[in-house]
C-alpha cells in the first residue's frame, strides 16, 4: 500500500466520524487528485460546494482540475464563483489568485 493510499484510507476514516468536516472532505479531493483519480477528485470538490461554498481554498483547485481535464468553460464558472465568495468574505489573496486563475484560463480558451 502507498503512502497515498493510506493517507486516503484515513481523510476517508475521519470523514465516516465527521462527515460535515469541509477540511477534510477537501484533502480527501485533493488525495484523489494526487493519484490520478481526476473524475474522484471532482465528486469531493462538489460534495464540498454543496456543504460548504464559503469554504473559499476550494474554488482554485476546483477549476485548476476542469482546466487540467480541458473544461475551461467550467473552470471559468468556477473561478467566477470564488471570486464572489472570496469578495464577499473580503480575502483579497484568494479573489485576486481566482482573478489571475479565471483571467489565464480565459486567454488560453
Amino acid at each position: 500500500m502507498t503512502t497515498t493510499s493510506q493517507r486516503l484510507d484515513l481523510l476517508l476514516g475521519i470523514l465516516k466520524e465527521t462527515p460535515a468536516d469541509s477540511f477534510v472532505i477537501f484533502a480527501i479531493a485533493k488525495e484523489y487528485e494526487n493519484i490520478g483519480n481526476q473524475n474522484e477528485a471532482i465528486q469531493y470538490y462538489q460534495k464540498l460546494y454543496q456543504l460548504d461554498p464559503n469554504y473559499v481554498g476550494l474554488y482554485f483547485h476546483w477549476g485548476k482540475l476542469h482546466e487540467e481535464i480541458n473544461d475551461s468553460g467550467k473552470a471559468i464558472e468556477i473561478y467566477s464563483m470564488g471570486i464572489e465568495v472570496a469578495s464577499l468574505q473580503k480575502d483579497g489573496h484568494a479573489e485576486r489568485e481566482l482573478r489571475a486563475a479565471k483571467y489565464n484560463c480565459e486567454l488560453l480558451q
